[in-house]
């Protein structure tokens, strides 16, 4: 069997004119990438019927398959099966069987209201073509193939298209690829995209099958490790030695393999370790805390926080001393470390956090620089704070705050 490459048209003035986001070129590209079929152009062209045929030349030129996005419905600017249809010399035939199952649906679902003719053009469909049931919405899609090419058109409203991408274009789709794309998704806390790139660039270099590539994320880097073989086991195979030596080279900086985030991985630690957290955060305004409580069963292990954003409500919501604040300055690491202990006494918490520091842009007159923060961490055995500096800008230095602030509980977990 031969290695198949695909081009996604997605068809929509209102996505040219940023209207409407291309949700399913995302999809159909991920269920592409799992089925080992490579894509190698993204096509979005108006409701117009001579630049699509532009574009489906184009795309008949340098793609095995071509899959398109929208324009089945029934108004008069939905023409994307007549125009593919033309571009590959099909008749469109009405399919009774899929004529049915519209008016069934306006039946169904709006009994007193008396089906527009209109709709019967989504179920005018290429000869010889293989029909997708739209169990969503009305217009069905299709495959047909014609001059050695696969054309599939699917219906444009994402929840649509997504359903019929698992039930009619996958099955299609599997069927002509010969192998398989497998993952694994390595996230790293600690070190820039540009020093772990140059860390592992002989590796990366030296690979061909599977590949290893970096993506700088908020505060941190992912890489994600890709193998194509004929089953997962075998992809498994082909990754395994270079999973190992990426380990070995980042060490702890590794905070999960396949996880969701960082404030995933430190629910996780809590609930296995059972240990309980508490979190006081200043500049960071409970970020840290929105994402703790944005990951579900958090409740078991985060007992709460607070946020004291000034010197007078770090007195009184933690009794913060003021002498103590007067003396070393609100954004020093003597007060991150009064603020994690307060709260994770108040809150009769394992582990608790304290952040305070500059987010930024101005200086606070304190004479500390934008962006510097402390983090504290204290238990009843472990009291330690980190200063971070890296960003000026507001966003980043709150996101890699609170980042550095889960990194820190990961670690303290993780060495029991």
């Amino acid at each position: 069997m031969k290695a198949y490459s695909a081009e996604i048209i997605a068809v929509g003035t209102e996505i040219l004119l940023g209207d409407t986001a291309n949700t399913d070129a995302q999809d159909v590209s991920r269920l592409l990438s799992e089925l080992g079929i490579n894509v190698y152009f993204h096509t979005v062209v108006g409701d117009n019927p001579e630049r699509m045929m532009q574009a489906i030349d184009i795309a008949k030129s340098r793609a095995d398959i071509i899959i398109a996005t929208g324009g089945l419905g029934p108004t008069y600017d939905d023409v994307t099966k007549q125009t593919l249809a033309k571009a590959f010399g099909k008749k469109l035939i009405l399919s009774e069987d899929a004529a049915d199952k519209i008016r069934t649906f306006f039946a169904m679902r709006l009994p007193n209201v008396k089906m527009p003719e209109s709709n019967l053009r989504q179920a005018e469909l290429p000869e010889d073509c293989v029909i997708f049931e739209n169990s969503v919405g009305t217009a069905p899609g299709c495959a047909f193939e014609a001059g050695g090419k696969h054309v599939l058109m699917l219906p444009g409203p994402p929840k649509e298209c997504r359903e019929m991408l698992k039930t009619g274009a996958g099955p299609y789709l599997k069927k002509l690829s010969e192998a398989e794309i497998h993952s694994h998704n390595i996230h790293v806390f600690g070190l820039g995209e540009s020093s772990v790139e140059e860390l592992l660039r002989p590796l990366m270099e030296s690979l061909h099958n599977p590949t290893l590539a970096p993506y700088a994320k908020d505060g941190e880097v992912m890489l994600r490790l890709t193998a194509k073989a004929p089953t997962k086991p075998e992809a498994e195979q082909l990754m395994a030695p270079v999973l190992a030596q990426v380990r070995e080279a980042l060490g702890d900086l590794i905070y999960g393999i396949d996880t969701h985030s960082l404030e995933n991985t430190v629910i996780e630690l809590l609930i296995k370790h059972g240990r309980t957290l508490a979190t006081a955060e200043s500049c960071t305004g409970g970020l840290l805390s929105k994402r703790l409580t944005d990951i579900p069963g958090a409740s078991k292990v985060y007992l709460g926080g607070a946020t004291p954003y000034s010197e007078h409500s770090k007195a009184v919501l933690l009794g913060v001393e003021r002498g103590l604040m007067q003396k070393k300055g609100i954004v020093s690491s003597e007060v991150a470390l009064a603020m994690a202990d307060s709260i994770r006494l108040k809150l009769g918490a394992d582990i608790g956090i304290g952040i305070t520091g500059i987010a930024g842009p101005d200086s606070d007159g304190s004479g500390q620089a934008p962006g510097t923060v402390f983090i504290a961490l204290t238990t009843n055995a472990v009291s330690i704070c980190e200063q971070s500096g890296l960003f000026r800008d507001r966003d980043r230095v709150r996101i890699s705050a609170a980042s550095h602030a889960l990194d820190m509980i990961r670690r303290v977990l993780t060495k029991g």
